[in-house]
């Protein structure tokens, strides 16, 4: 399964390349916060801390059809929805590798490059 998904998007932004870019700049910066708040909130066992945090993850990741990630994410909001966290850190670790996965792909696609 492909890391990211350019054509969906794309369509997500109207195929609007700049608009793309500036989104992934924005998750690029956010994204490490975003992950913190996840892995906070299953740090201390916070079913519905970790439902909400891995909601908005699954968002962001949501808008470059990243599909491994979107699951990932899914996978731990479900958990927190459920309030059932056994196997939380085995999720945190599917979705910390497909985050890790995710970046470069999307640095490598969207965001721009400035010549000096």
């Amino acid at each position: 399964m492909d890391v990211l998904n350019l054509q969906a998007a794309l369509d997500r932004v109207g195929g609007d390349q700049e608009l793309l870019e500036e989104v992934a700049q924005l998750f690029l910066e956010s994204a490490g916060g975003m992950l913190e708040l996840v892995q906070a909130a299953a740090a201390m066992g916070d079913p519905r801390a970790l439902e909400r945090a891995a909601h908005a993850l699954k968002g962001s990741v949501g808008n470059f059809g990243a599909e491994p990630a979107h699951q990932a994410a899914l996978r731990l909001e479900q958990m927190g929805r459920k309030r059932e966290l056994v196997g939380v850190d085995e999720a945190l670790s599917a979705l910390v590798k497909e985050l890790d996965r995710l970046r470069p792909a999307l640095v490598s696609a969207l965001v721009p490059r400035h010549v000096s």
